[in-house]
């Protein structure tokens, strides 16, 4: 009888999860376990390149690579899980109502993250984002817009709410982008938002010198200490009252795990991601793994946690991909383990900085690190291309290491 292993996702986590299911079935000489992948669409997106120009092009198709190995894929929306009866139901895109239903003996939840959006007054209507492609798309055409627009202050400026990885790498490609369109000597300004007392909060003092240097030498200001309390379509209200008058706002403000998580009886952190044992297994749960921006799982054997970024998403599918289909096989699983943890914060046409380690050494800086992160955005975090179906699965391998 045929079993089926079960991937809700086509991004990093979940691509890398059915191709590192297929390379332990075709290892094990296996052709009694099937691999389906439900995604609402055949295309890993490039998130990780959202603040670049061009976002229409981010994203890498993938209906050859899941011929090529043997993945076979759904084109849909997972709208139910059914843990206590191992079925999952599929709506259309763009439709609330479910239209079939398909069983798994093994389920691997990979279906991402969103952009963390609270209830801020005028925040859905007046600010844009980063965090999908149609996002970035639409940001992509108000910039272009603001040619057509009176000179102001106001066009002149953009507010980037949010002074975290996200936000300081679309800050410092604002600059050049709105001289680019409005002119090279307009007097733009770029202010980005920050509740903290820091730039870059979560990326600690290490790299911190490098980072503002880099945004000031670019032009970037920022305002630490208060958030944003309200958005129109002139601009931004800050929590202490301080009015900035801005035609563009981008919010960067963190990320939450999809709401499918929520589905699973089983505890979440405080980011909506399912607790996850060493081999990725949803803690209580037996036949349900969880991965990438979904899953909290322990990078080291000092406990350091996941991050949601393609970085820990691409080895966590991997781990994923494998013990799932080891758990079918009855092989021995290979415990998640990545204790290298890197950032490469893209600094605009400055440069880039590149660090290492959990407390953030800084190893590289300005172009030298620029050529890295353009490395790792447009070739590392690729999946293969043109691959023969040996050297697909080849590259699913869990024990390989990810810098990005």
């Amino acid at each position: 009888m045929t079993q089926r292993i079960l991937v809700i996702g086509a991004g990093f986590a979940g691509t890398w999860s059915a191709l590192a299911s297929a390379r332990l079935l075709d290892m094990a000489g296996r052709t009694d376990v099937e691999i389906v992948l439900v995604a609402p669409e055949p295309h890993l997106h490039i998130r990780p390149r959202l603040y670049e120009k061009n976002p229409g092009g981010m994203k890498a198709p993938l209906q050859k690579l899941f011929d090529t190995v043997g993945v076979q894929f759904i084109q849909g929306r997972v709208a139910h899980i059914d843990v206590e009866h191992r079925m999952v139901t599929i709506a259309d895109i763009d439709a609330d109502a479910p239209h079939g239903a398909i069983s798994y003996d093994r389920l691997v939840l990979a279906a991402g993250s969103r952009l963390f959006s609270p209830p801020i007054p005028g925040l859905q209507a007046h600010a844009f984002n980063v965090d999908q492609i149609a996002d970035a798309m639409a940001l992509e055409a108000h910039l272009a817009g603001l040619a057509s627009r009176p000179a102001s202050p106001g066009r002149n400026t953009v507010v980037v709410a949010g002074a975290g990885f996200t936000g300081i790498e679309t800050a410092a490609e604002m600059p050049s982008r709105l001289r680019e369109i409005l002119g090279e000597n307009t007097d733009v300004r770029v202010v980005m938002v920050e509740r903290n007392d820091a730039v870059g909060p979560d990326l600690g003092p290490g790299p911190r010198p490098i980072i503002t240097q880099a945004l000031t030498e670019l032009g970037v200001t920022w305002k630490l200490g208060s958030g944003v309390a309200s958005v129109d379509e002139r601009g931004v209200t800050l929590e202490n009252g301080e009015r900035i008058d801005a035609d563009t706002v981008i919010w960067t403000a963190g990320a939450r795990a999809n709401t499918l998580t929520a589905q699973i009886p089983a505890e979440r952190d405080a980011f909506g991601r399912l607790l996850v044992d060493a081999n990725l297994k949803v803690i209580g749960l037996d036949e349900v793994y969880a991965t990438g921006d979904c899953a909290r799982a322990a990078t080291d054997d000092a406990g350091n946690p996941t991050m949601m970024a393609c970085q820990h998403a691409i080895s966590l599918g991997r781990s994923a991909g494998h013990n799932v289909a080891a758990d079918l096989l009855g092989e021995a699983p290979i415990p998640y383990h990545q204790p290298k943890y890197v950032t490469c914060l893209d600094l605009g046409p400055w440069g880039a900085v590149y660090t290492e380690g959990w407390d953030r050494q800084v190893v590289l800086t300005g172009a030298q690190a620029k050529k890295l992160k353009s490395e790792i955005n447009s070739v590392w975090i690729y999946p293969p291309s043109d691959a023969t179906r040996a050297q697909a699965l080849a590259s699913a391998d869990p024990r390989q290491a990810v810098v990005a």
